[in-house]
C-alpha cells in the first residue's frame, strides 16, 4: 500500500489518498479543492472505493459531495457526527469569519463501534479518539505502519478543544490510550502539518508530558 498527503484549502487540511497494487483507492478527509484530488487520481489511474472522514469539521469535508458524486462512492463517518455535514453550526463553518457556510449530504455509512473494519479490499482498525470533536476517529493500517489521526494528534501538538463537543481531558485520554499504545515506529498522518511518529510524540510533544 502507498499513501499520499495532499494539503487542501485555506487551512491546508491534509487529505490522504491510499492506494494498493490493484490501484484501489481510499480518499480520507477531502477538505476542499476537489479538482486537485481528481487530478491525482487520474494521473495515477486510481479507482476510488470510498471517502472516509476522521471527523466532520468544515475544513475536512468541503469536497465530499463533489467527489462522492463524481466517483459514485460512499462516505463513511462516525455516528456521533451524523448530522454535522449538513449543519454549518455543527461543522464549524458558520463560526469563522471569511468562511462561507459548508454543507454536504449525510454520510452513506456510519461507524458505530471500534475494531477491525473492511471496505472493499481494504482492512483497517478504527479507533474512537474523541476530544477534538465527539465523533473523531483514527484509522490504523497495521501492515503499512501508519495511523491517520485526524485532528487528534499533530507533530508537537494536539487538536483544539474549544469547538462544539470539544473536551481537552478526553482528547488527552484518547491519545494516550489509543494512539500512544501503538508501536513506536508507527507513522502518524495528521490532519494538519507534517507527518510524525508515535515515538517522536511520546518523547517530544509538550502537550503530552505529565499526563496520567
Amino acid at each position: 500500500m502507498e499513501w499520499y498527503q495532499m494539503p487542501l484549502g485555506p487551512l491546508q487540511t491534509n487529505a490522504y489518498l491510499l492506494y494498493d497494487s490493484n490501484l484501489n483507492c481510499l480518499i480520507i478527509d477531502p477538505g476542499e479543492e476537489a479538482n486537485k484530488v481528481r487530478q491525482f487520481v487520474s494521473r495515477k489511474n486510481l479507482n476510488p472505493n470510498a471517502i472516509i472522514l476522521t471527523h466532520a469539521h468544515f475544513d475536512h469535508i468541503g469536497a465530499v459531495d463533489d467527489l462522492r458524486d463524481f466517483y459514485q462512492i460512499p462516505v463513511y463517518l462516525h455516528q456521533a457526527e451524523k448530522k454535522w455535514l449538513s449543519d454549518p453550526a455543527k461543522n464549524g463553518s458558520s463560526v469563522f469569519q471569511g468562511i462561507l457556510p459548508i454543507e454536504a449530504r449525510e454520510p452513506d455509512y456510519l461507524f458505530s463501534s471500534e475494531g477491525i473494519k473492511s471496505i472493499g479490499s481494504w482492512t483497517f482498525e478504527l479507533f474512537e479518539t474523541p476530544g477534538h470533536s465527539p465523533g473523531s476517529v483514527s484509522l490504523y493500517f497495521k501492515d503499512a505502519e501508519i495511523v491517520i489521526s485526524g485532528d487528534a494528534l499533530f507533530q508537537g501538538s494536539i487538536g483544539r478543544t474549544d469547538l462544539r463537543g470539544g473536551d481537552h481531558d478526553l482528547l488527552l485520554k484518547s491519545i494516550h490510550q489509543k494512539l500512544l499504545s501503538l508501536p513506536e515506529e508507527t507513522y502518524v498522518l495528521p490532519g494538519h502539518g507534517p507527518v510524525t511518529t508515535i515515538e517522536h510524540e511520546m518523547n517530544a510533544n509538550p502537550f503530552l508530558n505529565g499526563f496520567s
